[in-house]
């Protein structure tokens, strides 16, 4: 899906080219363009174990003890010192652990072994934006276009999405986040709570309450869960991200929905797991902002029954040049250029990407099934994206 360029908008700009057409506002290629970027983790890598049919008749904890058994006994088998590290017993069967790569080579040969993965760094760049952050007084609520665009608001109280991101803010007044069931991927003294921003925007997009502050979300007043794997720098690992699909898989249920508004190289770890955890929870997942095509990113590439993957477009209905495309994986196009949102520290901000546009589906997921209304201009596969509505 993406090394993931989160494009920011300055209101400056806006005084500086009143009278431009649209298209004109932004050149997403003079901007600042944050990205997320690859690299190998040294040493490190991710073992998918091949499925044993019987674990589906266990619970979460005999899964994961049974998975850890297989582990350690692999581990010991080829002589490989360091210990197991991240468990997946649900999304995927499989564990993460720190070897040589002559070592990685024998253990993918197993019989008991689908194969073997370097696990990938993803660093999101530092993102510029424009609006307010900070605390009272509150701004007189207001609905975003991108909301208006896809048919919101909605009622969206009792529907849970699942923030797969940077984290949520835990105390911003405009959302409903359930701090019981948010978690952390990072380890060490990390907590589900937001650092960066980004994943604060997200929620605020899906579910932002109608209580006269701020703005107000397409399933308003939805619960969002903060999964968090990615650091205040925007930084994670593949590991990682795979262990968030992997808490939601185990923890989520039909109706809710997990948006991933991240990505990076082509993942097939990743991809196996956001796969099968689709067949608890439905997955929104951001095209991309590479203007390239998605079928070169995970997990943006993922086709399945309960996946939509989602391309970025302005308020006129263009496309938006900085978006991946492909159709498929591409399912909906939805709003992704100035979107106003929710942002760390009680604040709000806007942003551009199609890290903006995924929660407009999320949204709508919540509310129900997804109609289209129209399809976006200038796509450059020539196979029109359809426009996501209520």
């Amino acid at each position: 899906m993406k090394k993931l360029k989160i494009l920011a908008a300055t209101f400056l700009a806006t005084l500086l080219i009143a009278g431009c057409s649209q298209q004109e506002l932004i050149n997403p290629d003079n901007e600042t363009t944050p990205e997320l970027k690859s690299a190998t983790v040294s040493g490190k890598y991710i073992v998918v174990l091949k499925d044993d049919a019987d674990l589906v008749n266990y619970n979460f904890q005999s899964r994961n003890f049974r998975i850890k058994e297989t582990a350690v006994g692999l581990l010991k088998k080829y002589e490989i010192a360091s210990g197991v590290e991240e468990i997946y017993e649900t999304a995927l069967q499989g564990f993460t652990v720190k070897m040589a790569p002559g070592q990685a080579k024998k253990l993918g040969a197993d019989s008991s072994v689908k194969f073997v993965e370097a696990d990938q760094v993803i660093s999101l760049s530092p993102v510029v934006v424009s609006g307010r952050s900070g605390s009272a007084p509150q701004p007189i609520q207001q609905t975003p276009w991108g909301v208006t665009r896809v048919g919101g608001p909605g009622d969206g109280t009792g529907k849970t999405a699942w923030v797969i991101d940077t984290g949520i803010d835990p105390t911003h007044p405009d959302l409903n986040v359930d701090k019981v069931r948010s978690a952390t991927f990072l380890g060490g003294k990390s907590t589900p709570w937001d650092e960066n921003g980004h994943g604060t925007h997200v929620a605020g997009t899906i579910a932002a309450i109608d209580n006269e502050i701020g703005v107000v979300g397409v399933a308003a007043g939805a619960t969002v869960v903060s999964v968090r794997v990615l650091n205040r720098q925007g930084s994670g690992t593949n590991s990682g991200v795979i262990a968030g699909v992997n808490y939601v898989a185990a923890s989520g249920q039909r109706g809710d929905v997990a948006n991933m508004s991240l990505g990076g190289g082509v993942s097939q770890a990743l991809d196996d797991a956001v796969l099968n955890a689709s067949g608890k929870v439905d997955f929104a997942l951001a095209a991309g902002n590479e203007s390239d095509n998605a079928n070169n990113h995970s997990p943006a590439r993922i086709n399945g029954a309960h996946i939509y993957t989602v391309s970025a477009m302005w308020e006129s209905g263009a496309w938006a040049s900085f978006s991946n495309y492909g159709n498929p994986p591409v399912d909906y196009c939805a709003p992704g250029v100035y979107i106003y949102s929710t942002y760390k520290g009680g604040g709000y901000e806007t942003l551009h990407g199609t890290s903006m546009a995924t929660p407009h589906v999320t949204g709508l997921l919540l509310l129900g099934k997804i109609h289209t209304d129209g399809y976006v201009t200038g796509d450059p596969d020539g196979n029109a994206d359809p426009i996501a509505h209520r």
